[in-house]
């Protein structure tokens, strides 16, 4: 072959390459305009990672970005870069979500194995990973890559004058990936390959019976002219950080490597098409656990112990979360970041169930486990969506009298014992930060009673090398204060008097410390006894950790900026001028902040049946709202899709915890219910039907273990009835569930059926997902379904805006059934100073006993006639409720005489718990 043939196929090759590019970036160009489309912010960003400042790769790269329109970033290393160095910057650009595709521009020996295990495959848009080798190997491409160059080259094979179809191929050099990718794509394309090295003796022989040679990582080796065939196609490639330009063939000016930055790009593009699809909701796949119910039934701990949770990354993945939404802690549990609700802000809610319950025993009468019961039907069963939403329970009643809330029998949150006890912190993160406060609150006093103001304003805004200034938390004092002053040297006496000098009436202080252990000789305390704190005596409290105003910020706040915002405005005492003290005004408002910021993420638990529960904050249902997060519901019905179903929980009975479900936290998050399922036991009904007292602790009477239809009917026209009123009036519809006990008759049972669906209920159906799991549950999923596919008529019980008396007396007449409400003067004296502060247009939370629809806990069945004792009204302002006071509530429980912590202990072989329930 001579020179001048050589030449001829040379620039045939060129213009080959040039025009094939053309196509290349005109589709890529058409690709991005289409995803700009469906959404406009959207910019594909390639990353090229280098060693050295040359920037000869970035400036192709560069050209070829201009024309197609994505951006591009480089970042260059140490010429003398080691591994970890290189490691280090892909784990940040592998997290970067800006970043779509990233381009190793490294000398050969810099590419370890390590380097690419680290590179995240999705990234990898030069397909050199084994994850993408892999896949090309096989013929799986709807994931992984092609190597730019490997498409440019068969581009061009396969676009020679001649077709090369069944014609063979020489493949000289270039061990590894990119000779594997080459040679895998030309044996897909039907042609045949042959391999060969530079120093083969055979080597112009082969090169002289090729229709085709590619010569992979050419440096400075040269192919005579008249090796090649006539009619042969032969390519040129050099290594990327080759500079060397002398080889005689499709050199980078020949427009191969344009051609590959083509194929780059286009790859960056697909990739980035990828990310956003994979932002989209994802179908579910959800694999149920088998349960094998037992007769007897076992322990709860029995039961959780003997199912093997799924892994918490398989669960998210089964429900559509992705990868880097999720924070494992351990195997079985994982906080799930707030970013799903952007991702998925398009996405339809699903259907929001509440499971609430009649007035209940000192018993209770099984609203957790219905609600696990109920989820595991619709998603084991039914294979319907669904998703549980739970209260994380204190460490108190679990220690003390209740045991744990994990739900009972084979309806459970498993591994139940990670459940009851510390979880992932957040209780911990609440007791820190609330304690925070109380600390503050102290100091504050004591340095404000025993320092001039200019020795207070001076250690407040500290001169740091000469400058003072005031960080952004007392300027926003500042401001409030009516200051518009940033320079703390321009402050009269007058206005750093006003600044420095928080006054807090220590008799006016309404912010106590936090445990969470039932601790009743911590009720009243008395604190600066120590002589360090120069008299500061004062006497102040201990409320159980999930009394704790931040327990009920975290339940209603929507986002990490509500939650801060909340937390500034909590109202921690009253100055001596009567004017309300802020967290804000103390300055510890960011600081809480930080310590509650992860626990504001949810996390993800199952239930036997593997199906997945939400488990997220446990405010107190009698000084607080008694419901799980806002943000645990939002996200769940963003991830259940439009046909899904969330199931939560409302605390104590309806008259307590749906109320203020429906006035309290559907105001909070806007979310509207489908559907009430009303929690019934026959023991319960037996009770408000005039059976005898039933006490904790205590055998029960033969009443309740015999049959006794009178009592059951008695308490369905009392009791029963009231409740299914009370949802009505917020106009959702109702399912009675009847939590089935094995001392209840059939006839027991079916009795309390008849009479919920004449009371007005849509449906009433036994449940036996204790004994048996959400098989047990089944015909209460499918009427629940059945509900929640009609339309709903919710509406609030009262207008905010009504005075606070007024929307207390509503509460007390329409839920209650009271004649009326009686203030006491300290009461109305709070109500006058509440309004005058601004606070009466915030909603209702009445603190009031659970064990009666009145006052009066012996009071059962539907209590008339009677007038509300109002005691005391308080407030959470920055839960944003007021909280009337119905009788003496505690707020720190006190110890059985045999708590639970009897029977529990732990193996120290096995690490195994026992005696929790």
């Amino acid at each position: 072959m001579c020179c001048r043939h050589y030449l001829k196929t040379w620039l045939h090759h060129v213009l080959l390459s040039v025009f094939q590019h053309m196509k290349v970036v005109q589709s890529t160009r058409e690709a991005i305009v289409t995803l700009q489309k469906r959404n406009p912010a959207i910019q594909p960003l390639l990353a090229i990672l280098q060693a050295g400042e040359d920037d000869s790769m970035l400036e192709i790269n560069k050209k070829m970005a201009v024309k197609i329109g994505l951006n591009i970033t480089q970042i260059c290393l140490a010429k003398e870069c080691n591994e970890d160095d290189i490691v280090e910057e892909l784990l940040k650009l592998n997290d970067d979500p800006k970043v779509h595709g990233i381009y190793l521009h490294l000398p050969r020996g810099s590419i370890t194995s390590r380097v690419l295990n680290t590179l995240k495959p999705e990234k990898d848009i030069e397909g050199i990973s084994d994850l993408n080798m892999g896949r090309l190997i096989r013929g799986d491409l709807s994931k992984g890559f092609v190597p730019p160059l490997a498409s440019a080259v068969l581009d061009l094979l396969e676009n020679h004058d001649a077709p090369l179809e069944g014609k063979t191929v020489l493949l000289v050099g270039g061990e590894g990936p990119l000779q594997l990718a080459v040679q895998c794509l030309i044996e897909r394309s039907g042609m045949v390959t042959l391999k060969s090295h530079w120093s083969s003796k055979t080597l112009q022989a082969q090169v002289m019976q090729a229709d085709a040679v590619v010569l992979l990582d050419v440096g400075n080796m040269y192919v005579p002219p008249t090796w090649i065939r006539p009619g042969a196609a032969i390519i040129y490639s050099k290594p990327a950080l080759e500079k060397d330009e002398s080889a005689f063939g499709l050199s980078s000016k020949s427009g191969l490597e344009s051609l590959t930055a083509a194929y780059r790009t286009q790859n960056v593009v697909r990739s980035c098409s990828r990310w956003l699809k994979g932002q989209e909701y994802r179908p579910w796949h959800l694999r149920s656990l088998k349960l094998q119910p037992l007769t007897p039934v076992p322990s709860d701990l029995e039961i959780s112990r003997a199912q093997i949770p799924k892994p918490v990354d398989q669960l998210a993945e089964e429900i559509g979360l992705l990868p880097e939404e999720l924070e494992a802690y351990g195997r079985s549990k994982a906080k799930v970041r707030l970013s799903v609700l952007e991702r998925l802000q398009s996405q339809p809610n699903g259907k929001y169930i509440l499971v609430a319950g009649i007035t209940p025993t000192p018993l209770g009468e099984g609203k957790s486990t219905v609600t696990v019961g109920l989820v595991q039907a619709l998603s084991a069963h039914l294979k319907l969506n669904s998703f549980a939403c739970l209260r994380q329970p204190s460490q108190g009643p679990t220690f003390g009298v209740k045991g744990g809330a994990a739900g009972g029998g084979y309806a459970q949150v498993i591994p139940m014992e990670e459940f009851n006890l510390h979880l992932t912190g957040d209780i911990h993160a609440i007791t820190a930060a609330n304690n925070l406060v109380a600390a503050a609150i102290d100091a504050r006093m004591l340095h404000e009673a025993t320092q001039s103001d200019k020795a207070l304003f001076n250690r407040l805004v500290p001169s740091v090398n000469g400058v003072r200034k005031f960080s952004p938390i007392q300027i926003s004092r500042l401001q409030r204060l009516g200051i518009r002053k940033t320079d703390p040297a321009s402050l009269t006496p007058e206005e750093i008097n006003a600044f420095v000098r928080l006054d807090l009436d220590p008799s006016k202080i309404t912010w106590q410390r936090v445990v969470d252990t039932n601790d009743r000789f911590l009720r009243k305390i008395t604190v600066g006894q120590a002589s360090s704190e120069k008299g500061q005596i004062r006497e102040t409290g201990f409320d159980i950790a999930v009394a704790s105003e931040i327990m009920a910020i975290l339940a209603l706040a929507d986002s990490l900026e509500d939650m801060k915002n909340r937390l500034a405005r909590m109202v921690v005492g009253t100055s001596r001028s009567g004017q309300p003290i802020t967290a804000e005004d103390l300055g510890v408002s960011g600081a809480l902040a930080v310590l509650m910021k992860d626990a504001i993420k949810p996390t993800l638990m199952q239930t036997l049946e593997g199906t997945p529960v939400f488990v997220h904050a446990g405010p107190f249902a009698n000084i607080a709202h008694g419901n799980s997060s806002v943000l645990a519901d939002k996200l769940a019905l963003k991830l259940v899709g439009q046909d899904g179903f969330v199931v939560t929980e409302a605390g104590f009975g309806a008259d307590i915890g749906m109320e203020k479900f429906f006035n309290i936290k559907c105001r909070a998050s806007g979310l509207r219910p489908s559907v009430v399922v009303l929690v019934a036991t026959v023991r319960a009904l037996k009770m408000h039907g005039g059976g005898p007292n039933v006490s904790a602790g205590a055998p029960l009477p033969r009443e309740y273990t015999d049959e006794n239809l009178s009592l059951v009917a008695g308490g369905c026209r009392s009791n029963l009835r009231k409740q299914i009123q009370i949802a009505h009036l917020f106009g959702v519809p109702v399912v009675v569930a009847v939590n089935v006990f094995k001392t209840d008759t059939q006839a027991e049972i079916d009795l309390v059926c008849q009479i919920a669906k004449e009371c007005g209920a849509s449906d009433a159906l036994p449940c036996n997902h204790w004994a048996q799991g959400g098989r047990g549950s089944s015909e209460l999923a499918q009427a629940v379904k059945e509900a929640a596919s009609k339309p709903s008529d919710f509406q609030f019980l009262y207008n905010t805006e009504m005075p606070i008396v007024e929307k207390i007396r509503t509460i007390a007449q329409r839920v209650y059934g009271a004649d009326d409400i009686e203030l006491s003067p300290e009461a109305k004296s709070k109500t006058d100073y509440y309004h005058q502060q601004g606070y009466g247009s915030l909603p209702i939370c009445m603190a009031k006993t659970h064990l009666s629809l009145s006052h009066m806990p012996d009071k059962k069945g539907a209590p008339t006639g009677f007038v509300l004792p109002i005691r005391d009204v308080r407030a959470s302002i920055g839960a944003g409720f007021i909280y009337p006071l119905v009788g003496t509530m505690s707020t720190m429980p006190g110890l059985p005489t045999r708590p639970c912590f009897y029977d529990i202990d732990l193996d120290p072989v096995t690490e195994e718990i026992t005696g929790l329930f």
